[in-house]
Order: structure tokens, then sequence, then C-alpha cells
């Protein structure tokens, strides 16, 4: 039998923002007729950011009419100073909606990636300096009601998507179709400009597939130019937390390397992959069932107590990659329950660290202001032929605790109330452990 131990006298540290998303909810208020909505679900999870990247893709967001730069200002040769050359509705409303779920959008200025043959809005710019005044616009309207805009003091601003993710002299480059040394020109040209219009917004990028060896060129060149960055975005699917955990450590080490110590690390798209080719189906059954929910609650345990300073599901959007809600009914999966379970922590008043490690065991423990401790225990492997293990958790002192279960025949149902918290766990399942 394996213990699983926390210490309260150790309790410190707020919970991070771990379980922000790419995506809103799907939520049209202006429609009344073959109606569906997540927004009361969505909303009761508490996700505190949606980046809008590949947010174009779906009609509930406004469909090919928003948040891509070529969206939002559909001819680069019209005025950048006049309002009328921009296209804001369907940004808008997305954004408004976000918000009514107690969400921020965390906007990305760029494009959606591009899969199909010929590239459009992944070339690069014709006139850099014009994108970013572009760009600037663009925040304006959102935090200071420039053409009819709003002040919602969106913090997050960040440049691009996977400018890695294709070397320079790929036949299909599907998200940024400069160079390499043209992508950094942009960077800096942009990033000196948003940081000189707004120097309380956090201004970053660029959001790096997991290239670290492109990533440390970025930094270097950055720092050589003294370009200013506030969040390093990055991302990885994996089918192993400590993977993650790993390049999160790398990550952090490349900016202090650099001197971006004050930079924060937000891993803003992950998930569950086992491969892209042979293994891709297999990966996308996983994340829509028990096995894709615990690694869910498995990475977010994780990167609790890692560099990692925000993380952000990919995906809460209508897509193949959304292990949170069904595509079809918008209903909830077994991936919610982490989601708002995590999104209960934001109540507690400190984090309680586990004094001894399990393999395939994953701990998050928060206390309260009243004392009273809350902690969920994921049993979580890839390995599809493990067995059920026996687990004691122990709190270091005698209580009552509400117990509730998520595995494949429970959906997070209370199961009972206990002192002794010996349980048989199965693979791929989480406890939710409530002190009474």
């Amino acid at each position: 039998m394996d213990i699983l131990r926390f210490d309260p006298a150790r309790a410190g540290g707020c919970f991070k923002p771990l379980n922000a998303t790419n995506g809103g909810p799907w939520h049209k208020r202006h429609a009344s007729d073959q109606y569906r909505t997540n927004f009361e679900n969505y909303k009761a999870a508490r996700i505190p950011y949606a980046r809008n990247h590949d947010s174009a893709f779906g009609d509930v967001y406004g469909g090919p009419y928003a948040h891509d730069i070529t969206c939002i200002f559909p001819d680069f040769d019209a005025d950048a100073d006049d309002p009328a050359s921009y296209d804001f509705a369907n940004t808008d409303e997305s954004i408004l909606v976000c918000l009514e779920a107690g969400t921020q959008t965390f906007f990305r200025l760029g494009q959606s990636i591009e899969h199909q043959i010929r590239k459009h809005g992944t070339l690069p710019p014709k006139d850099f300096r014009k994108w970013a005044v572009i760009c600037e616009h663009i925040i304006r309207h959102y935090n200071e009601g420039w053409a009819d805009g709003y002040r919602l003091g969106m913090t997050y601003w960040e440049i691009w998507n996977e400018p890695d993710l294709d070397p320079d002299d790929s036949p299909n480059k599907r998200t940024w179709g400069g160079t390499k040394a043209q992508f950094f020109d942009l960077y800096e040209i942009t990033a000196k400009h948003l940081k000189a219009c707004f120097p309380a917004l956090r201004i970053g990028g660029p959001a790096i597939c997991g290239n670290e060896a492109w990533a440390e060129d970025f930094l270097r060149e950055m720092k050589r130019r003294d370009v200013p960055i506030d969040f390093f975005s990055w991302h990885i699917y994996t089918t192993q937390p400590a993977q993650m955990a790993a390049q999160a450590g790398r990550i952090r080490a490349l900016l202090d390397k650099y001197g971006y110590e004050a930079a924060e690390s937000i891993l803003n798209e992950w998930n569950y992959v086992r491969g892209w080719t042979q293994d891709y189906v297999y990966s996308l059954e996983t994340i829509h069932g028990m096995k894709g929910a615990a690694f869910l609650m498995a990475c977010i345990s994780t990167a609790a107590s890692s560099p990692i300073d925000m993380l952000m599901y990919y995906d809460t959007r209508l897509s193949a990659f959304n292990g949170v809600f069904d595509f079809y009914t918008f209903r909830p999966l077994k991936g919610y329950l982490p989601m708002k379970w995590y999104g209960s922590f934001y109540d507690m008043a400190a984090v309680v660290p586990a004094v001894t490690s399990v393999p395939d065991v994953y701990p998050l423990c928060g206390c309260g202001k009243d004392g009273k401790l809350q902690a969920v225990v994921t049993c979580y492997t890839d390995d599809d032929t493990a067995g059920d293990r026996t687990l004691t958790v122990d709190f270091g002192r005698s209580g009552t605790f509400e117990v509730s279960l998520l595995d494949a025949e429970h959906d997070g149902e209370v199961v009972g109330t206990m002192k002794d918290l010996t349980f048989d766990l199965k693979p791929q399942s989480c406890v939710m452990i409530r002190e009474i």
C-alpha cells in the first residue's frame, strides 16, 4: 500500500491560473432558435482566461470574421488610423460573452493556423511597422474606447503563434510564411511599439510549438536587440505530465539565461497526444474519454508545483481537441470536472504541499481560510494495462472528509463521508476530498 502525505504546516502561496483555455463559451446572445449553449457550465468552471487563437474556425465565435488580424483589418492597404478600416463586431461579441462568463480574453495578435495548400493570412505582413500600428489600434479599441470601443482592461497581448512550427525551407509553412529572421524583425518592431504605447500591459509571445533551439535563438536575439518580453508562451503535446514539467524547467532556465527573469512562462497550448500519424486517432479518442480527463487533472496538478505561471488547455473550442464539452450537444464531458474542480481551489487561502510522492499519482491540495483542507488525488498512467492500486491519503491529522469520485462509472458524485482515507484507485480516476 502506498501513502501520500500532505503537510498543512507548510501551507503557502496561492493557486496559479491553471484552468485557462483556448476558446470561450459557446453562446450566441442574438440567437433564439436551434439554440444550444454551454455558457452556465463554462462560467461555473471559473476559467480565468480564454486565448482566442484559432477561434476564427468556429462560427459560434464569429467564424471567418473575427479574431485574426486579417479579419479585423481586412484591407491591409487601408488607413490604419481610420476606424472605418476595422471590422470589430464579431470579435467584440466573442470577448463580451467571455466577460459575462467571468473570463478575460488572452488576445493573440496574429493568425490562425492554415493547413490548406495555399496560404493567406500567415504570410508576412507587407509592412511590419504598419502591422504594429494596427495591433495598437486593436488594443486601443478594447482598452481605451477607440472606434466606439470599450474599456475592458485586457492585460495579455500575444504576438503571433508558433513561428517555429516549420523550418525556413519547408514548402508547407502553416503558421509563419516568412523566415526566422523576418519573424525576429516583426516581433522586435511590434513589441517595442506596443510597449511604448502601453507600458502597463503584458506584451509577449511568440507561442513556440516546442522547438527549444529556435526559442534560444529568439531569446538571444531579442536580448541583443533590447526587446521587452513580459511573458514567453510555448506549447507541448505529450502523454506524460513529467515531460511538461521538464520542458517548463528548461524554458525557465532559458528565460533566466538571457536576462528575462521577470518574464512569465505561459504554457498556452497543451493536450494529450501520443503521435500525429498512426497514433493520432487514438490520441483524439483518449482526449474525449476518462483517460483524457485524468491526464488533464494530472497536468494541472503537476503545473501547480512547476515554473509555469499560467496553463491554457487546448482547447474548449468546437474542435477535435476538446475533451471538456461535447461537440454536438455542448454538454460536459469527463474532462469538464477537472476544470471545474480546479476552479474551486481559487477559494483556498494557500497551497498545501505533498511531502511524499507515489508513481502515477498526482496530488493537489489547498487550505481554506477556515483551516479546512481540500485535495484532488489523480491516478493517471499512459499504460492501458495497468491495474488498480491501494492508496492512503494522510493529512497528518484526523478529520472527517467528504469524498467525490470521477472515473469511468462516476461523474464526480459524492461516494461517501469518511475518516480513513484509504482507497482502491483505478487507473484513470480522480478523487476529490473535502474536509467537513
